[in-house]
This record gives C-alpha cells, sequence and structure tokens, in this order.
C-alpha cells in the first residue's frame, strides 16, 4: 500500500508535530511513551510522495545526481514554506539494470533516525553564505521527516521522495544539498 501525501499535506503534519513538541517542552512533560502520533507514523511508513505539476514540479530538475547501484535523484523542488522549514521534492529512479534496494547508508549515521529503517534521513542543506548546515528534521518520535520504508525498485522505476528542513535565513536563495553516496549539488530555494 502507498500513502501519497501533497505539499500541504505535509505541512500540516509538521505543523502538528511542531506544535505537540513545543506544547510538551512547554508543560514540562516528555509525554506518553505508550502512545505514538499515528499521523506522525503514518508520514514516515508512506512509501513516498510524488510531487504532482500543481505541486511545483518543473520541466527541468534543479539538480540529477547519479548515485550507488544505477539510482538517479531528480530534484524537482526546494519550496520554503511559512512553518518556517524547506520541503525538498524529487524522485529517485532505479536507472540500473537490476531491481535495487535503496542503500541503507542514504539514512545517515545519527542512531535516532537508523533506529525508523531506510530513508533519507542522511540528506544536508549547506548555508555557504550563513555558514550552517541544516539537517533532515525530526518528529517526537526522532522518526525523520523525509521518506522512509522503500521496496525493491525495479529498473527503469521511479520512486517520489521527500526531505524537510528547517529554514535557512530568508535572505538564503541558494544551498548545497547533499546525501550520502551522492555527489553535491547547489540549489535554488523558492517561496
Amino acid at each position: 500500500m502507498s500513502i501519497r501525501f501533497t505539499a500541504k499535506a505535509r505541512r500540516g503534519l509538521v505543523a502538528l508535530t511542531v506544535a505537540v513538541g513545543l506544547a510538551l517542552g512547554a508543560a514540562g512533560c516528555g509525554g506518553d511513551d505508550d502512545k505514538k502520533p499515528d499521523a506522525s507514523a503514518s508520514a514516515s511508513k508512506g512509501g513516498g510522495s510524488d510531487p504532482s505539476a500543481q505541486e511545483g514540479q518543473s520541466e527541468q530538475p534543479l539538480a540529477e545526481l547519479t548515485g550507488p547501484d544505477g539510482f538517479l535523484l531528480q530534484i524537482t523542488e526546494a519550496k520554503r514554506d511559512s512553518g518556517g522549514f524547506v520541503t525538498v521534492n524529487g524522485t529517485l529512479k532505479n536507472d540500473g539494470s537490476k531491481v535495487a534496494n535503496v542503500p541503507a547508508q542514504l539514512s545517515g549515521d545519527e542512531t535516532e533516525i537508523l533506529r525508523h529503517g531506510v530513508s533519507l534521513g542522511g540528506a544536508t542543506l549547506v548555508d555557504a553564505k550563513g555558514k550552517k548546515r541544516y539537517y533532515v528534521l525530526r518528529d517526537t518520535d526522532g522518526r525523520p521527516l523525509t521518506t522512509t520504508g522503500f521496496p525493491a525498485v525495479k529498473p527503469g522505476q521511479s520512486v517520489g521522495v521527500f526531505m524537510q528542513f528547517p529554514s535557512p535565513p530568508s535572505s538564503t536563495s541558494e544551498v548545497t544539498f547533499q546525501l550520502p553516496q551522492f555527489p553535491a549539488a547547489t540549489i535554488q530555494i523558492s517561496g
């Protein structure tokens, strides 16, 4: 089963997650360990997000990066949202001739993110001008706010992907996108 989220639904999910986290922090409690938010779990367990033409997918990708096992990552959009984050959308395509699994190294090396399976949690945005690195956001349970739960990808098959980061200052429109095992690429943030 594949769950698809629109950009508006993802923004709402992030806003809800941030609001719950702030409320728990303000109340001085850590929450109930037996109860986990269903909304964030379904977002991270989904098969990804296929950006539609309505979500700003351009004809030319912002960047095309060739990675291991014939994988090609096309970044189609990097949009600043009013909630204080940047959403990067794209597709991960198997350009190889064999069925391939998304490499676990793309999750990065942070223990908290690794606990939740293969993801794009190792992605970062680097603001060279501001001299800051931005990591993928996480929900209150430590799940990365990015595509997770990748299936084996057949030759020629594409999977829609997204990653959400804290937003650099509004004066920053150009950042370097980095993902383990892929070359770095400079992308433009819109919005």
